[in-house]
C-alpha cells in the first residue's frame, strides 16, 4: 500500500506564506485582493499571512491605488530590508565576495585575486571567511541577521549528512573537499546561518533565468565560459537547474590533454587558458605580468583590431577555431538536449561573444540537425561578471521564499514546484 504523506496545518500555513512572500517578491507591489486569485488563497487566509508578514517585517505598505467605485486599495510590497545574503564566486582569476538587501540589490563588494592556477583550498577558505567579514563591516551588518551565504565554485558538489557539501574539482586538484564543513571551521560565522554551495555555471544560469537573457525562456542552456567551460541545463517543467560538465565533453579523440588529465577535452580547446596557450604555440605574443583576462583582451583585440588596421594571422586563426570548437560543442547541447534558449556568459564567455558570437552560432547550426537548431535562440547573458555572485545569493534566498520566511535550518532538497510555478508566472508577465 502506497504511504499516504499527511500534512500538517503547520505545513498547509508554511505554503500559504510561500505563495504570497513569493508572488510579492517577483510581481512586485500588489494589493490585498489582487493577492487572492495570484496565489489560490481565500481573502480571510490572505488578511491573516499579510498580517503575519507585516508583523514581522518581511512585507511592508508601499502606497495605494484607486479602485472602480470603492475605496483606494492598499499595496504590499517585500521590505529590502528585512534580510541579507551574501553571494560568493570562487572563479578561476578571483574569488568576488558581495553583500545584498532582500531584493538583491548590491550592498558592498570585495575580491581576492587568485595567483594562476593556485586553488589552495586554505587560501581559498581564507579568502571566503575575510571576504565576508569585510562586506559585512562595511555595511554594518550583524553576521547573525544574514539569511544565508550562497558559493559558486567550480566542479561537482555533492551533500554529504556529516560534511556538509563536498566539492569535486577535478581540474583545479580538489578531491571530495569538504568546503562547508572547512567554512564552519574556520569560524567565520556562526552557525544559525546556513551556507548553499553549488556548480558556478548552475548559479550563473540561475540568475539569468531569473533576472536576465533567460526570463521568459521555458527551457535554457547556460554556459559559463572562463579559464575553463562549464554549463547548466534548466530543463522544462523541472524543479531546479542540472550542472553539465561540458567541458570534458571530449571534441577531438587522442587531442590536446586537458586540464582534468584526459586527451581532447572541449576545454582543452576553449577554455580561455587553453586559448591563449594555443595563440602563443601559434607565434603569438602575449602581453606578460598581467592577468588571464587582460591577456584574453589582448588576443582578441590582435585578431579584430578596433582602429581598422590588419588583424595579427595567428591571433585571427585561433580565435576562428575556437569558435567553430565552441559552436561544435554547442552542437552536441542542442541535439541532445533540444533548448529553447542558449545563455553565453561568464567573463571569458562576454569578452568573446561581443565580437564572435555570430561565428560560433554560425557553426552551432552547421553541427547540428535542422529541427533543433531552427528552434534555439543563441543570447550573451545580461547581468554581466556579477551573474555567478548574484546567482549564488539566489540560492539561499530560494530557501527562505520556500519556507514562507521562516526558520533557520535550509532546506537542502529540491525546490518545490510551487516555487518553479511562481518563477514561471513571474518571468512570463
Amino acid at each position: 500500500m502506497a504511504q499516504r504523506t499527511r500534512r500538517t496545518v503547520r505545513d498547509l500555513r508554511r505554503d500559504s506564506r510561500a505563495a504570497v512572500l513569493q508572488r510579492l517578491y517577483f510581481e512586485g507591489s500588489m494589493s490585498r485582493q489582487e493577492l487572492g486569485p495570484a496565489t489560490g488563497l481565500s481573502s480571510g487566509s490572505v488578511s491573516n499571512v499579510v498580517a503575519e508578514l507585516v508583523a514581522e517585517g518581511l512585507v511592508e505598505e508601499a502606497g495605494s491605488v484607486e479602485s472602480d467605485g470603492g475605496r483606494p486599495r492598499t499595496l504590499l510590497r517585500v521590505n529590502p530590508r528585512s534580510g541579507h545574503l551574501i553571494g560568493i564566486d570562487v572563479g578561476e582569476t578571483r574569488v568576488r565576495i558581495e553583500a545584498f538587501d532582500f531584493t538583491l540589490s548590491e550592498l558592498a563588494r570585495t575580491e581576492r585575486p587568485l595567483a594562476e592556477n593556485l586553488y589552495e583550498v586554505g587560501v581559498i577558505v581564507e579568502h571566503i571567511r575575510s571576504g565576508i567579514e569585510e562586506v559585512l563591516a562595511a555595511t554594518g551588518l550583524p553576521a547573525d541577521g544574514l539569511l544565508g551565504v550562497g558559493i559558486g565554485v567550480p566542479g561537482v558538489v555533492e551533500r554529504d549528512p556529516l560534511r556538509g557539501s563536498v566539492v569535486h574539482g577535478q581540474t583545479i586538484g580538489w578531491d571530495a573537499v569538504p568546503l562547508e564543513a572547512l567554512l564552519r571551521e574556520s569560524g567565520g560565522l556562526p552557525d544559525s546561518v546556513p551556507y548553499f554551495i553549488d556548480n558556478g555555471a548552475k548559479t550563473l544560469g540561475q540568475a539569468e533565468m531569473w533576472f536576465g537573457a533567460g526570463r521568459g525562456a521555458r527551457s535554457a542552456v547556460a554556459i559559463l565560459f572562463g579559464s575553463g567551460v562549464g554549463a547548466c541545463l534548466f530543463p522544462e517543467d523541472a524543479p531546479q537547474g542540472q550542472a553539465l560538465e561540458w567541458g570534458h565533453l571530449t571534441v577531438h579523440v587522442g587531442g590536446r590533454r586537458c586540464r582534468c588529465g584526459s586527451p581532447g577535452c572541449l576545454e582543452a580547446y576553449a577554455g580561455a587558458e587553453a586559448v591563449l596557450q594555443r595563440w602563443q604555440e601559434a607565434g603569438g605574443t602575449p602581453p606578460e605580468g598581467v592577468d588571464e583576462e587582460t591577456r584574453l583582451t589582448a588576443l582578441l583585440s590582435a585578431a579584430a583590431p578596433q582602429d581598422g588596421g590588419e588583424p595579427d594571422p595567428a591571433a585571427r586563426t585561433v580565435i576562428r577555431e575556437t569558435a567553430e570548437y565552441l559552436g561544435a560543442g554547442l552542437a552536441g547541447l542542442i541535439n541532445l538536449l533540444q533548448p529553447e534558449r542558449i545563455l553565453v556568459g561568464g567573463w571569458a564567455g562576454l569578452q568573446f561573444g561581443a565580437g564572435f558570437l555570430e561565428e560560433v552560432r554560425a557553426h552551432a547550426v552547421a553541427y547540428s540537425l535542422r529541427h533543433p537548431a531552427a528552434k534555439v535562440t543563441m543570447d550573451l547573458g545580461k547581468l554581466g561578471p556579477d551573474a555567478v555572485t548574484v546567482g549564488a545569493a539566489t540560492l539561499p534566498l530560494a530557501d527562505f521564499l520556500g519556507r514562507g520566511g521562516r526558520g533557520t535550518t535550509p532546506v537542502q532538497e529540491a525546490t518545490p514546484p510551487a516555487w518553479r510555478a511562481a518563477l514561471e508566472d513571474r518571468v512570463l508577465n
